[in-house]
């Protein structure tokens, strides 16, 4: 990947700082309890959901066991329907083909769809560092756009803002990136609606070059598919003259059948809906129809490495629904920026460190940002098992080695050998009841335990002493 959000700390870090904040924690209680309740009882209306939410899993799976097939026939189709594909190894790969691919239609700005795969890579610095300005234009990323701040949820990017915030980021800052937000602008969501459509509806209108992503893409017939809500996904997707898209590989599905499945499972997943409002597929290009210069950049970044790893490559099944973070407690109270990527919650804190690694701080800390309370897995709509693959990357972590880990491994040695000799073990207990009076309440070293938690009280006396004391003839009673 691009790397970490610069300057970000390790999750513990962040994530104490974000729990202290108390308007983060509410705008973020309101809104994932809101959608994760709605969700529930769209997923109730489907008799069979358990036997979709299988068959997602399957497609994926398979999908990704015949990866190379699947892309290549992906690349054919594409490219026999007026397409041209582009495979992009890392995000520095993928920047320089988008910006070269701009600068080549001679247009200084773009439109963007919501692009998770863009963010991933940094797409919108790289083209601002070569003089083309981006323009995100879902509502919730041009609240984060115009606010410079960073995105939160996978789903509603700026759910850590509330109305009244939303407001005065328009108010401050619409002026400086095109039309100004209208005089006496309210919290309402009809006029804060009102002025993002008016704001992007030049932008539409002007823009020559459109960038976006894709939720899924069909090998059979080189489709590309978004799913959006509020339309805006559709005035990118058609109205400019060249269309860049760029998608991870895991992104493909082999046919429109299996398609069909994921058209149920991934709405009512997300926002809760039977069906999105809008969901756009387009073939290639047409003489009279949508762009007429179509380039698909197929985004590895650290997809074939994760493939490799048989426990962690489920992570690559992610629809990219959200409902894991709605109901993950972790999430509710440390919120997405916490994570330090663009992936936050439990998919973030699985997907992220396997395309970037382990070795940075933060990376190395996010297989540690869950209670393994399982709620993740239970809404994932393609049963990925997040609790298992974060064990198995903490297991990662700790054979990294490092101070802690070294010094864990040391103690887990000693104490192996004072359970193995029984006199030990007793003399030990008995020294431990006997100074128990002078032992603090926290562990020196073992601050990442014990600093949301007392050490209990020792008995007065050993279980060991107190069992023969009171029990110590009852084999002799019972004639054993």
């Amino acid at each position: 990947m691009s790397g970490t959000y610069l300057g970000m700390p390790a999750f513990p870090v962040a994530a104490k700082e974000a729990v202290g904040n108390e308007t983060l924690r509410a705008n973020l209680r309101h809104a994932t309890h809101t959608i994760r309740d709605k969700r529930a009882k769209a997923v109730a209306e489907l008799d069979d959901w358990d036997r979709l939410r299988e068959a997602g899993k399957q497609i994926k799976d398979h999908t990704l066991r015949h990866l190379d097939r699947y892309l290549i026939q992906l690349e054919d189709s594409v490219t026999a329907a007026g397409g041209v594909v582009h495979w992009a190894a890392d995000a520095d790969e993928a920047n320089r083909i988008v910006t070269d691919l701009v600068k080549a239609t001679g247009e200084s700005e773009v439109v963007k769809v919501k692009s998770m795969a863009t963010q991933e890579i940094g797409l919108n610095e790289a083209l601002e560092a070569e003089g083309i300005s981006a323009y995100e234009t879902d509502l919730a990323e041009l609240i984060v756009q115009l606010g410079e701040d960073r995105p939160s949820h996978i789903l509603v990017p700026a759910i850590h803002r509330n109305r009244g915030e939303i407001r005065d980021i328009f108010r401050d800052r619409m002026g400086a990136w095109g039309r100004a937000a209208p005089e006496g602008l309210s919290d309402t969501p009809g006029e804060l609606a009102e002025a993002a459509r008016l704001h992007l509806r030049e932008k539409f209108l002007r823009a020559k070059v459109g960038v976006s992503g894709a939720n899924f893409m069909v090998a059979e017939t080189g489709t590309l598919v978004v799913f959006e809500s509020e339309g805006n996904g559709r005035m990118c997707l058609t109205l400019p003259e060249t269309l860049i898209s760029v998608v991870g590989i895991e992104k493909v599905v082999p046919s429109w059948r299996d398609l069909e499945v994921f058209l149920q499972t991934l709405p009512r997943s997300s926002t809760a809906e039977r069906m999105n409002p809008y969901t756009s597929m387009w073939t290639g290009t047409h003489d009279t129809d949508g762009p007429s210069t179509f380039h698909l950049v197929l985004l590895d970044n650290g997809r074939t490495g994760t493939l490799a790893d048989e426990v962690g490559r489920q992570a690559l099944r992610c629809i990219r629904c959200s409902a894991c973070l709605n109901v993950c407690p972790v999430y509710e109270r440390a919120g997405g920026h916490a994570y330090g990527s663009v992936y936050p919650g439990p998919i973030g804190a699985i997907l992220s460190p396997q395309l970037r690694g382990t070795e940075s701080e933060i990376d190395a800390s996010l297989p540690y940002a869950s209670s393994l309370c399982g709620a993740c897995y239970e809404v994932c709509p393609v049963a990925i098992d997040i609790p298992e693959v974060l064990v198995h990357l903490r297991e990662r972590v700790a054979d990294q080695g490092g101070k802690g880990h070294r010094l864990e491994k040391a103690a887990m040695k000693a104490a192996g050998w004072v359970f193995d000799h029984p006199r030990v073990m007793a003399a030990g207990e008995r020294a431990a009841s006997r100074t128990r009076g002078l032992h603090p309440s926290k562990v020196p070293g073992a601050g990442a335990w014990t600093n949301a938690r007392d050490l209990p009280k020792l008995p007065p006396e050993p279980f060991r002493d107190w069992w023969k004391k009171n029990r110590g003839n009852d084999r002799k009673d019972s004639g054993t």
